[in-house]
């Protein structure tokens, strides 16, 4: 049997007054009544023994009743219970658990190597699979989260730019790569009984030994995509001129003259300074 089973127990505050009153009457007899010890002093121990069965359960808490190594059942009402007192009893809370990883370095699905965490949050679902098929189901999910996690950042690149044409990166697809870990994470975990509620990457950055060099490539590719937009606007607005100066005849350029103003016109709209205008007081040519 490898099910949970839940166990109703009696109430606590009856079995208590029973055995309260049991055992007070008990005490009045050793008290008052000398002769007859040997009746209040086992009613006595009885009474001693089987308060030994009373137990709280707060909210959100459970416990797991064994009994000569037989599995009883799981109480998870809340209140104030009595039960055999010969069973061993295991608390296992049901509250909600964080669990923030500190970063671990792996290596991505090209090889680079990355520090990367998660922010997993879990609970007992199965008390029973929690308590017996695994040997510290805490630990185990810690340890069960860290594989996941090291699975997960081998399957994808780190960017785009590690391979070309790649839809889904650790940085650029969250909520893809969050879902794979949690689906990841609720598999490892059910066998002891673990609902994993939300887990999600919470710090991912390149490895200290190549974040520097990846943060000059990160540099060198925003200058070029912003140096092939600046000469792809320059291009249009030097037609734009051309086009203009033509159409309503301001000006007859030849080739060369053309290949002149084009040539400073793409210095001017390129440059990274601001140009300094020259003013020509002779004529066209001088």
């Amino acid at each position: 049997m490898k099910q949970e089973l839940e166990f109703k127990a009696k109430n606590g505050y009856l079995m208590f007054a029973i055995w309260f009153i049991l055992g007070a009457a008990s005490v009045l007899g050793l008290i008052y009544a000398q002769d007859y010890f040997y009746v209040f002093v086992p009613v006595l121990v009885i009474c001693l023994f089987f308060m030994a069965g009373l137990a709280v359960v707060n909210p959100n808490e459970s416990l797991v009743l064994v009994l000569f190594g037989s599995y009883v059942g799981t109480i998870k009402d809340n209140g104030f219970f009595w039960f055999n007192p010969l069973n061993i009893r295991k608390k296992i809370s049901l509250r909600a658990r964080n669990f923030d990883s500190q970063p671990i370095k792996v290596n991505d699905k090209v090889g680079n190597p990355i520090m990367i965490g998660l922010v997993l949050v879990w609970k007992v679902e199965n008390t029973y699979r929690a308590a017996f098929e695994v040997n510290e189901f805490e630990h185990f999910v810690t340890v069960q989260s860290d594989a996941a996690l090291r699975k997960l950042a081998g399957m994808y690149p780190y960017d785009n730019f590690e391979v070309e044409g790649a839809e889904l990166t650790l940085r650029s697809g969250v909520e893809e790569v969050n879902e794979q870990l949690a689906s990841e994470l609720k598999e490892r975990l059910t066998i002891a009984g673990i609902h994993v509620i939300e887990a999600r990457i919470n710090y991912i950055a390149y490895a200290s030994e190549i974040a520097g060099a990846m943060l000059r490539r990160q540099q060198a590719q925003a200058v070029v995509a912003a140096r092939s937009k600046i000469v792809e606007g320059a291009v249009g607005m030097v037609q734009m001129a051309l086009e203009q100066l033509s159409e309503k005849q301001i000006i007859t350029l030849d080739e060369e003259r053309k290949a002149a103003m084009v040539s400073n016109l793409m210095v001017v709209l390129c440059s990274d300074v601001s140009a300094q205008p020259i003013v020509n007081a002779g004529t066209l040519h001088n």
